[in-house]
């Protein structure tokens, strides 16, 4: 997860849709979660299924606060799956799992609100 703004904070600077279309945000499934010791901030190590089209990649997420291994098992989640990977101490992290800071800074994951085939992109 990334730096996390207020909510009356202004909106960012526009862009063309041209640059938002560059983003793909998938739909995936949370199969496996594994403990992160190493994190400097509590984190889960996330394995999700974004279907035949992308894949199995990982993840480390920031989201120990309000879900535990078993609330995330089976789970659908949304990510940025195009990024290019980045290194967090020992795990390589393939895609960003999206969420939203509660009144507490707590992330709440982003989900779409029906079932979506798993590996659909957002529109």
């Amino acid at each position: 997860m990334h730096k996390t703004s207020a909510p009356d904070e202004p909106a960012a600077a526009e862009i063309a849709y041209e640059d938002f279309a560059k983003i793909d945000v998938r739909a995936g499934v949370v199969l496996e979660v594994l403990p992160f010791p190493e994190a400097r901030k509590p984190a889960w190590r996330l394995v999700i299924d974004f279907g035949p089209g992308v894949g199995v990649k990982k993840s480390s997420a920031q989201i120990t606060e309000l879900y535990g291994a078993a609330d995330l098992v089976g789970r659908t989640v949304m990510a940025v799956v195009n990024f290019p990977p980045r290194q967090i101490g020992p795990v390589r992290s393939e895609v960003l799992v999206l969420g939203f800071p509660d009144a507490e800074g707590r992330i709440v994951l982003a989900a779409p609100e029906r079932a979506v085939p798993t590996g659909a992109r957002l529109a």
